[in-house]
């Protein structure tokens, strides 16, 4: 475990104070970058646990939560591996697999305790402001996905996190259940479908919004936006020097820790860093985009997240889903994601991002996977290629009363998936999250994308035991972190009565409760 560089003496270095919004210092203990779910969790984090820490928070665009984390660049979902068919696997015996659905499901219900724990102290908005149930279902047509269906019921079900999901291959109970979808669908193909019914819609930009309106009330932390960091020097005395380029004007900040919370642009300054844990990685960026219905007719007759299985060929991320949205009090549907390739690394990046990021340490990676994923390249290009009938095509799949006029085509955040050093050789492509720290303890990183805000919580505790082990394990921050994250310090995984017990506060807390 590293030890925290926090409370390290800084008596050589002058205190330099700048004059801006209010007084900033030059000097930090905590510099985050990023201004999306990442950093501002960490930041609420880290000032509930010590209200004394200086903290200081860099935003590239001119507000936060712009880019991934925004309400419209996401599909909303509180990813708990209820509805997603990606998050298990069949087993060589035809069994499913459900250690990943369960991981996740654990992880998603620490953001809950977490979200709950600032509801209840006044530091997060009425739960309906960021949060709301909506059911989450899965639904597949033809033989071979019913029975796949069936059999991933049988196996999630069994467990106490899933008990309350249903199945079905009742036409008459899915009409009930998903009307539109439901609606003169022809043919006597076989249908079935899995539904829970606190399942959630997650607006991530307004909790990372309310997060950070609330922690510049705090003494100790600044915000500075419009502000890219160009550089980043690790100093003699453990610290890092990071530079900055505000509205044209450079200027450095000194801090004890960093975080690098960039979403797509992570990987970029993970590089800058020079720290040995990053070498290696590259990124292969992905674009999204989306049907989205606002004609209240329809909206109001659809009230659910429902996944289907991904077309044969079609990677994870993929996976199409018809989508109950509210975002700030309005809702809307949303039917995707079509998947692009563009070079940048963020929406609003430059297309020189991906050029930028090739590095001797891992050209042969990245050429290995482009290499072993042709099938990928060649699902993205046919994705680039579609016209607005080909993806209204796609939705009657889903929904066959569809009218390509109701839909129109909203671009999504971009996502950078991992490309990192595969042990048996060459380089290999990972749909997940990472999240990487120097061995000092004094630089962390997230890279990845789904299941993303959802996990949000449970990846950034990992980051202070990783990256401030030493106050972690102090009696003052353990009693903190159990009053923020009551099953802190035990496994949801393995101690299923805990699971429930928490959950049952959650749902009543955020109002999820059917």
């Amino acid at each position: 475990m590293a030890k925290s560089l926090l409370f390290t003496p800084l008596s050589h270095y002058k205190l330099a104070m700048t004059r801006r919004n209010h007084m900033t210092s030059n000097i930090v203990d905590v510099l985050l970058v990023g201004g999306g779910a990442m950093s501002t969790t960490l930041g609420m984090l880290l000032k509930e646990l010590d209200p004394s820490l200086s903290i200081s928070m860099v935003e590239r665009l001119e507000k936060v939560a712009q880019e991934s984390t925004d309400g419209w660049n996401n599909a909303g979902t509180g990813h708990a591996a209820y509805c997603e068919l990606n998050y298990t696997s069949q087993n060589a015996d035809g069994s499913t697999n459900i250690d990943k659905a369960v991981n996740i499901n654990a992880a998603f219900e620490v953001s809950l305790q977490f979200w709950s724990y600032l509801v209840e102290k006044g530091l997060l908005p009425e739960p309906q402001q960021f949060i709301n149930r909506v059911p989450h279902q899965s639904f597949v047509w033809g033989a071979r996905n019913v029975e796949m269906l069936k059999s991933r019921h049988a196996a999630m079900s069994a467990h106490p996190a899933f008990r309350e999901m249903q199945f079905t291959e009742d036409r008459e109970k899915m009409t009930e259940w998903m009307p539109l979808i439901m609606k003169n669908r022809s043919g006597d193909e076989p249908l079935a479908a899995t539904r829970i019914e606190h399942g959630s819609d997650v607006n991530f930009g307004a909790i990372a919004r309310s997060m950070a309106a609330h922690l510049t009330t705090q003494e100790g932390f600044n915000v500075e936006l419009s502000a890219d960091v160009v550089d980043l020097q690790k100093q003699t005395d453990g610290t890092w020097k990071v530079t900055i380029n505000q509205n044209g004007s450079h200027r450095d900040i000194h801090a004890k820790f960093v975080f690098l919370g960039a979403g797509g642009g992570a990987l970029p300054l993970l590089q800058k860093s020079g720290i040995k844990e990053g070498k290696g990685y590259g990124g292969f960026p992905v674009s999204g985009q989306w049907l989205v219905c606002e004609k209240p007719e329809l909206v109001e007759q659809h009230f659910a997240k429902v996944y289907g299985a991904a077309p044969i060929g079609a990677p994870p991320m993929s996976v199409p889903h018809l989508d109950t949205r509210i975002i700030d009090g309005k809702k809307a549907i949303l039917f995707g994601p079509f998947a692009g390739f563009t070079t940048k690394f963020l929406k609003q990046g430059s297309v020189f991002d991906l050029m930028k990021s090739v590095r001797a340490d891992n050209l042969g990676n990245m050429l290995s996977v482009g290499k072993n994923n042709m099938d990928l390249t060649k699902y993205l290009i046919s994705e680039v290629r579609q016209s607005h009938k080909d993806r209204c095509d796609s939705l009657r799949n889903f929904f066959p009363d569809a009218q390509d006029k109701d839909w129109s085509l909203a671009y999504a955040g971009q996502r950078v998936q991992i490309i990192k050093k595969d042990p048996n050789g060459g380089g290999k492509l990972e749909f997940g999250t990472e999240a990487i720290a120097a061995e000092d303890g004094s630089i962390a990183a997230l890279l990845g994308a789904s299941p993303g805000a959802s996990t949000t919580v449970n990846t950034m505790i990992n980051i202070l035991e990783r990256c401030f082990a030493d106050r972690v394990a102090s009696d003052e921050w353990q009693t903190k972190l159990k009053e923020m994250v009551p099953s802190y310090g035990q496994s949801l995984v393995e101690n299923t009565d805990l699971l429930l017990e928490v959950r049952a506060r959650t749902l009543e807390t955020l109002k999820l409760k059917p």
